[in-house]
């Protein structure tokens, strides 16, 4: 995979690029502002690129907001976002244009190597991939959606984990089930949410945008 990384923070974008080039992809650019990230995501179109969202010169959310520009030049650029603390609000803008190729990590993840980039590949895929502690930290707070009422414990589980990126097949593994079953569960789970888009790859951003939206 081409890959741009966007981290001002001299030893973690080094660590980042030294592990990323370790399992045999390439990193095309690095950069340190947010001006310099939007630049080289338009200009690199990466397959995907891990975006930091606090970044010069504000130390604001100048990375999110140059991945959000990034991504309505460029639809459905795919781009893994990292963050020091879990921010439900920066999850959801990720997610709102249901393009899917999103993911949100917190940076203590990025030093799991074979979970970070396994989320890099589900990433640069199309798909979602969400930092497990970040569910646990959603999931703590109780449901974010009034239309999440109405799913079974089960299928609160399942949506958990479909969160966090794994395919059905992954998440019947984590939960002792079949893949038919957890297909049964999904369609049932999109039925509540009101969710009948043919694409089921859309379904699934759709289905996580509802398990992080407010009531």
């Amino acid at each position: 995979m081409r890959i741009v990384v966007a981290e001002d923070l001299y030893l973690l974008r080094d660590g980042m690029v030294r592990l990323i080039e370790a399992y045999g992809h390439q990193v095309v650019a690095t950069s340190t502002t947010g001006p310099e990230t939007l630049d080289a995501l338009l200009k690199w179109r990466p397959d995907v690129a891990v975006v930091d969202i606090r970044m010069p010169p504000t130390q604001s959310d100048e990375g999110l907001r140059a991945a959000l520009a990034a991504r309505r030049e460029r639809p459905g650029l795919p781009v893994l976002i990292l963050s020091q603390y879990v921010e439900q609000l920066y999850a959801r803008e990720l997610l709102a244009d249901g393009a899917g190729g999103i993911g949100y990590f917190l940076k203590e993840s990025v030093f799991d190597a074979d979970q970070f980039v396994d989320a890099l590949e589900r990433v640069a895929g199309g798909g979602t991939a969400m930092d497990p502690v970040v569910i646990a930290k959603l999931l703590s707070s109780g449901p974010s959606n009034r239309r999440l009422e109405g799913l079974t414990e089960r299928e609160h589980s399942v949506l958990g984990l479909m969160a966090e990126g794994l395919s059905n097949q992954a998440i019947g593994r984590r939960l002792f089930l079949s893949e038919s079953a957890i297909g049964k569960y999904t369609t049932s789970m999109f039925g509540k949410l009101g969710i009948t888009d043919d694409d089921d790859g859309n379904r699934r951003v759709l289905a996580v945008l509802a398990y992080l939206n407010n009531p």
